[in-house]
Parts: C-alpha cells; sequence; structure tokens
C-alpha cells in the first residue's frame, strides 16, 4: 500500500446470490482529500461504502484501509478500526429518543473512558463546529432536516476520525442546508487533517468541494479525475449525468416494443 494513500480497494467484486454488484473494483484515496463516489442508482456506490467500512467482506479482492486488510480482520480488530471511521447516513439517523447533545456524547460515552465535565466540553466544541452548540438540548424532532444532518455530522466527528464515509449527505435538503452541509464538511475534513468519502448524486455540489471523482455504472468504474476533467469527460454517460442531458446512454424511455404495435395490439383484441 502506497504511504500516501489511506484507502486502497483492490479488484473487488461482491454480490448477492447469484447478482453481481460490484465487478473488480479497484480504486485509491489520498490521505487529506475528498472524493466522491457518483453513478446512477443501484450502481454500486453504497455497496462499496460498506465494503470499505467492513460491514460486508468481498467475495474477491482486498481492502485495506490505513495498511490493515478490512476484509481480512478479526471482529474485535475491525471494531478498533471502525472507531477511526466516521458515518454519515443517508437523512443522518439520529437517535430519536435522545437529544442532541446525548446524540453527539454517544460515541464518547460508548468507546472511552472519559468524565463527563470533559465529554461536555468535546460535545458542545464539536456542535459549536457544525453551528448548533445553541440546539443541544433539542430533541431530534425540534430541528429542522438541515439542522439534523449537521447534529449527524457532529456525532461522525466526535472521536476525530482519520476516515470519514458520507452516505447521500445532501439528499432531501433545500439549497441553503444543501451549502451548508457541502462546506462543513470540506472545512471539518481540512481542519482534522482527515480523509473523505462522499457517495452522492448531487453533481453541482460535489465538483465545488472534492478533490477527485469515480464515476460508477452497473458495479464497475467507468471514469475517474478531478472536477475539471470529469467536467471535461469525453465518456458518454459522465457528460450525461454531469449536464443533466435528456439524451444519452441513460435513454429516458424503459425498453418496451414500439408504441404503433401496442396501439395496433391493443385495437385488434
Amino acid at each position: 500500500m502506497s504511504s500516501s494513500n489511506l484507502v486502497e480497494v483492490d479488484d473487488v467484486t461482491f454480490g448477492y446470490d447469484q447478482r453481481a454488484v460490484l465487478r473488480r473494483i479497484s480504486l485509491s484515496v489520498t490521505r487529506g482529500t475528498v472524493v466522491a463516489i457518483m453513478g446512477l442508482s443501484g450502481c454500486g456506490k453504497t455497496t462499496l461504502l460498506r465494503v470499505i467500512g467492513g460491514s460486508v467482506r468481498p467475495q474477491q479482492g482486498s481492502v485495506r484501509v490505513a495498511g490493515q486488510a478490512v476484509n481480512r480482520l478479526s471482529s474485535d480488530d475491525l471494531y478498533v478500526l471502525r472507531r477511526k471511521m466516521g458515518m454519515l447516513f443517508q437523512f443522518g439517523a439520529l437517535f430519536t429518543d435522545m437529544s442532541v447533545f446525548d446524540n453527539v456524547a454517544f460515541q464518547m460515552r460508548e468507546h472511552t473512558a472519559l468524565p463527563e465535565p470533559l465529554i461536555r466540553d468535546m460535545v458542545m466544541m464539536k456542535l459549536h463546529a457544525v453551528g448548533l452548540r445553541g440546539a443541544a438540548q433539542f430533541m431530534p424532532s425540534e430541528l429542522s432536516g438541515g439542522m439534523a444532518r449537521r447534529v449527524a455530522l457532529a456525532r461522525s466527528i466526535a472521536l476525530d476520525p482519520m476516515l470519514m464515509l458520507y452516505d447521500e449527505p445532501f439528499a432531501g435538503l433545500d439549497p441553503i442546508s444543501l451549502g451548508v452541509i457541502g462546506q462543513l464538511i470540506r472545512r471539518l475534513n481540512d481542519s482534522l487533517g482527515a480523509t473523505s468519502i462522499i457517495v452522492t448524486h448531487d453533481v453541482v455540489e460535489a465538483l465545488q468541494i472534492v478533490d477527485y471523482i469515480y464515476f460508477m455504472s452497473d458495479g464497475v468504474v467507468i471514469a475517474h479525475g478531478t472536477p475539471a476533467e470529469i467536467r471535461a469527460s469525453g465518456e458518454t454517460f459522465v457528460h450525461q449525468f454531469v449536464h443533466g442531458e435528456l439524451d444519452g446512454p441513460v435513454a429516458f424511455q424503459y425498453p418496451a416494443r414500439d408504441l404503433r404495435e401496442d396501439i395496433f395490439a391493443e385495437a385488434a383484441a
């Protein structure tokens, strides 16, 4: 493993029963960078995130994080490694019966022996970093969607992880909240000296904050590059995706027989 890479995925294949989800995927993530994994729904992006985090093990290939082969670790060693990772789930996934403060404090109480006064100070620092120190005693039901996502972000950085994994962090947000979350991801990555992997459909926001992009289609990486290289890509699917075009490899009409045949067949019946 290169010393400059925090994550290396090498020739990974994974599937459910006979259905292949990932097919010989290889990619690397340089330390300190923010990397996006993009593509249509169902192309394997979130599954790849789960493979990197060790939630599922590939049937072929290897995944290394900080030099450790994730797919070969014992359960105990995997849990130790995961304490160095943060995960922002789609839509936040806050504990609904805990206050904002207790949501952020959860990992500190679960995985450390820190005294409660120190935990309080650390929680307030994390909430301050996402602009929500004044909402510490709110319950999740009292938060807007954007606020809930920021609380979830504060919770995910509670233990200052070396690797952050984001699963659709911009989904369902209004434009202002989306912009705030995007800038927080970039700022917190840089201030913590972390490395971030973002699964997202949001082309505009991703191209503004990431250093590198991998485009997936049907379980394989079909293109990768910097934001500038992706904007200028000649790969037809990538061009259609980035520019939101109607015509391209991804057809508007689902495959069906000719419309006239359908109409005449119905009339003859």
